[in-house]
This record gives structure tokens, C-alpha cells and sequence, in this order.
């Protein structure tokens, strides 16, 4: 009888250890992120959802440190960070699949065509740039006037700011014009690889490619959308919600633009440690931690007082790039129309 009972006893402490372990293992993968994470309940006010971030461009930075540091756990998400190309995101926003993601204008002609989604935030500004080889002769719009210019993608970011920026010089960006070509490279490292080789003039690149050739002497930088003009002091990158999701659960969109400001906040007081978390965990194509740090800072995320402050108008930001497509053909919708269809301010204290 007493092996018995001494049998049952070491069952029940065996099931409560492992419980208690499990219970541990739950907990600790909560977080969504390392160590340093904010410790969360193991229930998710919000499930688990899928947010597209790993396609190795530093501008998703916001993301990757709301995710380490459990910014999203803490408002409730259990966040898969998944690849998505951008057929694929918006794919995901017009059905509700993606109720979040990181992108910039590329989007506009897209939402006129129908793609059922709203701007909600910005995020930061230029993370774009147009490099040369270092013996070329071009330095300005003017100059890429007969030029092969390579872009990641026909309609992309990088391909829609050189449009304007050439628009804007009075050299035609359509192709039956034929006053520039565009090249389009699946991969950024081709691009460069074409560029050195003198098979394109010209290289739009998202960073930090453009700036780890340029720094390593190999190229330099011709536009940077982050100092130079028309691009200078405004969003290029900005948060889209999926209307689905916005008009169905909108405390949702809320709590998401609230982990991400938050994100925002301490990658401003904190570079140096979101770049070592960024580098750590191979977010970005960067290994260099001093020229990372140069382009976070250069980016410019809001602080919490400039979240709240009137030089952070997003809708103005969103009117501007509207004008600028529209003026070089890439909307028809009036900019100003537009900008009312397709931006919504968000309450976030809803779900609080």
C-alpha cells in the first residue's frame, strides 16, 4: 500500500512539474520577442495574426523592435513575423488576412484601383536613394535624361521617386517616350552588380544597400530621400491598415498603431540598441553597425512629444505624394479627394 501511494505521489509531482514547465515554456514565448521582452500573460487579447516584415530593408524597423521588445504582446497580439512580396500584402489588406503593414506611396495607385485599404500613421521618412558608380558624370535630374535606370520593380517605391524626381526635371518617365529606361532587378544585389558592370547608369535602391555601396566607395549617392528635395522632411514610409479589419474591429488597428508608436519612441531615444537588436537578429542586409546607426537616425522616428506635435501631419504628407503621382500621371483622382478616401486618423485609446 505505501508503494502504492508513494507511486501516486510521484505521478501527481511529475504532472505538476511538467505543467509548471509548460506553463514556463508558454509564458517566455508570449513575449513575441528576446529576453528583454515585457513580461505578458499568456492569454492574447487578440490572437495571433501575421504581420509581412521580413524582406530585409532597415525601414521596417518599427516592427522588428515592437516584436523583440513585446510591444505587441503587450497589446495583446501574438505576432508571426512573416515574407510577403507586395502582390501578396496587398492581397492580405483587401481581404483582411494582413491587418497591418509597413509601406509607402507605391501603394496610392494601387488603393485607386481598388485595393481596400487606409493610411493610419506615418512611420519615418526617406529610406530610398539613387546611386552612380564613383566615376560617372551624372549628379542631378537633368542628367539621367537618356539613362538605364534600375528599379526593384515597375510601379515600385524606388521607381516612383525616380519618376518624379525626373518629372519634376521635365524629362518623361513613360516608356513610350523613351526618354529613360527602367530596368527591373528581383534582387538589389544584381542591381548593383549591373550598375558596376555599367549594364544600367543609375541604381533606386530601398536601404541599406545604396548606402553600404556607397560607403564602401563603390557608388555614390546621387539623390537621398531623406535630405534631398522633393522628398526631404516628409513620411516616405507610412502604416496601412487593411479597411476590413478597421471598419470590423477597429480597436484592433488601434492597439497595433500603439505598439508601433511605441516602437518609434524608443528607437529614438534608444539607436544603438535597436541597431544591435536589428543586426542581432539579421532583420536588415547590415552588418555595420556605425552606418546603420547614421541611417535610424537619419530617418528621423517620432519621439512621443513629436507624435503629439503638428510637424508630424500625416494627411499633409499623404496629400503631397498624392499631388506628385497625380501630376506625373499615376492618379487620376484629384489629390485633394484622394487624400480624403484613403487616410483615416485613429482613435487609439479604442480598446484601451
Amino acid at each position: 500500500m505505501k508503494n502504492i501511494k508513494k507511486i501516486a505521489l510521484i505521478s501527481a509531482l511529475t504532472l505538476m512539474l511538467g505543467s509548471s514547465l509548460t506553463a514556463c515554456q508558454n509564458s517566455n514565448q508570449s513575449s513575441g520577442g528576446n529576453s528583454s521582452a515585457t513580461a505578458v500573460t499568456q492569454e492574447y487579447k487578440y490572437g495571433k495574426i501575421d504581420i509581412p516584415a521580413l524582406d530585409g530593408a532597415l525601414c521596417g524597423a518599427p516592427i522588428y523592435i515592437a516584436y523583440e521588445n513585446g510591444f505587441f504582446a503587450e497589446e495583446g497580439f501574438d505576432v508571426n513575423l512573416i515574407s510577403a512580396d507586395f502582390e501578396t500584402r496587398k492581397i492580405g489588406l483587401n481581404n483582411g488576412t494582413i491587418p497591418i503593414t509597413n509601406g509607402d506611396f507605391q501603394f496610392f495607385p494601387s488603393m485607386e484601383n481598388g485595393v481596400n485599404a487606409k493610411v493610419v500613421d506615418g512611420l519615418h521618412k526617406g529610406c530610398i536613394k539613387l546611386v552612380v558608380r564613383p566615376d560617372s558624370d551624372i549628379s542631378t535630374a537633368a542628367d539621367l535624361k537618356g539613362k538605364k535606370i534600375g528599379v526593384d520593380e515597375i510601379g515600385g517605391t524606388p521607381h516612383q521617386v525616380a519618376s518624379v524626381w525626373i518629372e519634376q526635371a521635365g524629362i518623361s518617365a513613360l516608356p513610350e517616350d523613351n526618354e529613360v529606361t527602367f530596368l527591373p532587378f528581383s534582387d538589389g544585389n544584381l542591381e548593383l552588380e549591373a550598375l558596376y558592370s555599367g549594364d544600367i547608369d543609375v541604381a533606386a535602391m530601398w536601404d541599406p544597400l545604396g548606402s553600404v555601396a556607397a560607403k564602401a566607395g563603390k557608388a555614390k549617392v546621387i539623390l537621398d530621400i531623406a535630405k534631398d528635395q522633393p522628398f526631404a522632411g516628409k513620411y516616405c514610409c507610412f502604416l496601412f491598415a487593411s479597411s476590413k479589419v478597421l471598419e470590423e474591429e477597429p480597436e484592433k488597428i488601434a492597439a497595433l498603431d500603439r505598439a508601433l508608436r511605441k516602437a518609434q519612441e524608443w528607437i529614438h531615444e534608444n539607436p544603438d540598441e535597436a541597431v544591435d537588436i536589428i543586426i542581432k537578429g539579421k532583420y536588415a542586409q547590415i552588418e555595420d553597425k556605425e552606418l546603420a546607426k547614421e541611417l535610424i537616425v537619419c530617418y528621423e522616428y517620432p519621439s512621443e512629444h513629436e507624435h503629439h506635435s503638428d510637424n508630424q501631419n500625416v494627411g499633409e504628407d499623404v496629400a503631397y505624394f498624392s499631388k506628385a503621382l497625380y501630376d506625373i500621371g499615376y492618379l487620376e483622382t484629384d489629390p485633394e479627394q484622394f487624400t480624403q478616401e484613403v487616410y483615416r486618423e485613429l482613435d487609439l485609446n479604442l480598446g484601451k
